[in-house]
């Protein structure tokens, strides 16, 4: 997996310091497009995340592009199905 410099990953951080680091990017890099990207339980952080940058402190963003999936996880136990969701915002 790349890093791409306007991808956040969510994970188990509290949804706040994701919120940051939204703001943050779109304030400092001067960016047009942000990806958050997450799989599992951080799938609705996700959504928080979103939905607080969206209505609390950067109004203008919109949603451009939701892609949800599925990925397989290799376990000791066998195979595991995972879901995936990306969420574009742009300015």
């Amino acid at each position: 997996m790349s890093k791409d410099p306007n991808t956040i990953y969510v994970g188990t951080k509290p949804a706040m310091s994701y919120v940051l680091a939204v703001i943050t990017h779109f304030n400092d890099s001067d960016a047009k497009e942000v990806t958050l990207k997450a799989r599992g339980r951080a799938i609705t952080t996700t959504i928080d995340v979103v939905e607080i940058v969206r209505r609390k402190f950067l109004k203008e963003l919109k949603t451009s592009k939701i892609e949800i999936g599925t990925e397989e996880m290799q376990r000791e136990d066998g195979t595991r199905n995972v879901s995936t969701i990306e969420i574009n915002l742009k300015r």
